[in-house]
């Protein structure tokens, strides 16, 4: 199966189910300041699973194109992107771990076809400051599903990521950990305010034996290892607790929030663990191969950040961000110079984006028709920023290369994102590229001279008036 096939076998295999499936939520929040972009499919559904009722019932489903973009350093290895798509099934005060569980597994061993033998999930260890229970239902639920298919789980409390890579998981299907399988939006259940609900996770990884363990992540591999072993392809939270004054209730009503990413589960569905070789990236990958003369093998890291990055900013043009120097606008800005940065690696010194954006209009088409639907748009706006920053690129780069004497300062910085248009994270990163050292206090002397600036302007403004 690839992409395609998956996400609608996804939304057809829950409507079977009784879900209704819902349209996609704009990238940019409607009405919640508190966020850049919808991060998640569940951002759109919160007031509902906060306890509000749902016009289209209890039992919903959609597949949610997502921004992330706190691992943007990330992006070039084999399964890391700031775009993405995120299946998604929710119970609102209907069904619970019981069905949750059979069911995702039954999509992914009955209709995707992955190997059951190479499933492995994670549970929640407990918190007995709060006298929250360890999570032994949804493992007995995994326990049932593992025997059925004739494989023993076998348990194992971590407790931690850092106790996985001290002592491994040793083959056990069912690894529990604390903090890292519980969910709330604070973060943590110490954080959490006095009403907020959270519950249990439980995650799903697909294990990919021919990928060594890399020791830099701990002496032994686990199933939240990141080192590339395992990959999670989702995670379906039970929100069951409500906090209180005195520590943790029962909610009355249950919910049950099920994201997983598509792109991974379609590399599973090919048995690679490299996500850009997916129907959804790997065609951007043959056309940067088809530009460039280049290759995705001797170009690994470089093609990855360039698709992604690419893919990310037509969905931010295709729902109305335009690139800037705040907030939405800015992330987007830096997606496309970041794009266009290591696109000159690739050998691309003239415009290109005008020559990428078809093809993953092409990948989209069927899904979300407004992709196709804007091309000429999307592509006026993509283009208008390559040339703007093309255009002093390698002067950037040049000046760059003068500050090899000693360690990159905030300054320094500040002249290359105020001279030649680079956001100052792509300069730090840069700069680490080349083996230049970066000040530690890089990020407090550009914002003190980014204040300067903002005085110069704020005084030249008032002369003016």
């Amino acid at each position: 199966m690839d992409a395609r096939d998956i996400r609608s076998a996804y939304l057809q295999f829950f409507a079977d189910r009784g879900h209704r499936a819902i349209e996609r939520a704009s990238l940019v929040p409607v009405g919640d300041p508190t966020t850049l972009f919808n991060g998640s499919g569940m951002q759109q559904l919160l007031p509902y699973l906060l306890g509000a009722e749902h016009p289209e019932g209890t039992r919903l489903t959609d597949s949610q194109p997502c921004v992330r973009v706190q691992d943007i350093e990330e992006v070039g290895d084999n399964r890391h992107t700031t775009f993405f798509e995120m299946l998604g099934n929710w119970s609102l005060g209907d069904y619970f771990k019981d069905q949750q569980i059979p069911w995702f597994w039954e999509f992914l061993t009955g209709v995707v076809g992955l190997d059951p033998a190479r499933i492995f999930v994670s549970c929640f260890a407990g918190d007995e400051r709060y006298s929250i229970p360890k999570d032994t239902e949804s493992a007995d639920v995994w326990a049932s599903m593992f025997a059925a298919a004739g494989i023993d789980a076998g348990r194992v409390d971590l407790g931690t990521e850092e106790n996985g890579g001290r002592v491994g998981s040793n083959g056990a299907r069912i690894a529990f950990y604390g903090a890292k399988n519980w969910w709330c939006r604070a973060g943590s259940a110490d954080a959490m305010p006095v009403g907020e609900p959270g519950g249990p996770d439980s995650e799903v990884f697909y294990l990919y034996p021919d990928v060594p363990h890399d020791t830099a992540y701990g002496e032994f591999c686990h199933q939240n290892c990141d080192c590339g072993r395992y990959i999670e392809l989702g995670n379906s939270v039970f929100m069951q607790y409500v906090r209180t004054p005195d520590g943790f209730d029962t909610l009355p009503r249950r919910n049950v929030d099920y994201g997983g990413g598509l792109e991974r589960i379609a590399a599973a569905a090919i048995d690679s663990p490299d996500v850009f070789r997916s129907s959804l990236l790997w065609p951007i990958v043959e056309q940067l191969e088809a530009l460039t003369g280049a290759t995705y093998a001797s170009h690994t890291a470089a093609m990855r950040v360039v698709a992604d990055h690419l893919r990310g900013a037509v969905f931010l043009a295709v729902d109305g961000v335009r690139p800037g120097n705040k907030e939405q606008g800015y992330v987007m800005r830096r997606l496309i110079r970041r794009a266009v940065r290591f696109a000159f690696d690739l050998g691309v010194e003239q415009n290109f984006v005008q020559d990428v954006v078809p093809t993953i209009a092409g990948v989209y088409r069927s899904a979300y028709p407004e992709v196709d639907r804007r091309h000429d748009e999307i592509i006026a706006v993509l283009v208008k920023e390559e040339k703007a920053f093309r255009q002093t690129l390698r002067r950037g780069l040049r000046e760059l290369a003068r500050m090899a004497d000693g360690p990159v300062t905030g300054e320094e910085l500040f002249v290359l994102y105020d001279t030649y248009g680079f956001p100052v994270e792509l300069g730090v990163e840069e700069a680490r590229t080349r083996g230049l050292t970066v000040s530690a206090r890089w990020r407090t002397e550009f914002d003190a001279k980014m204040r300067e600036q903002r005085e110069r302007s704020r005084a030249a403004n008032k002369m003016h008036l």
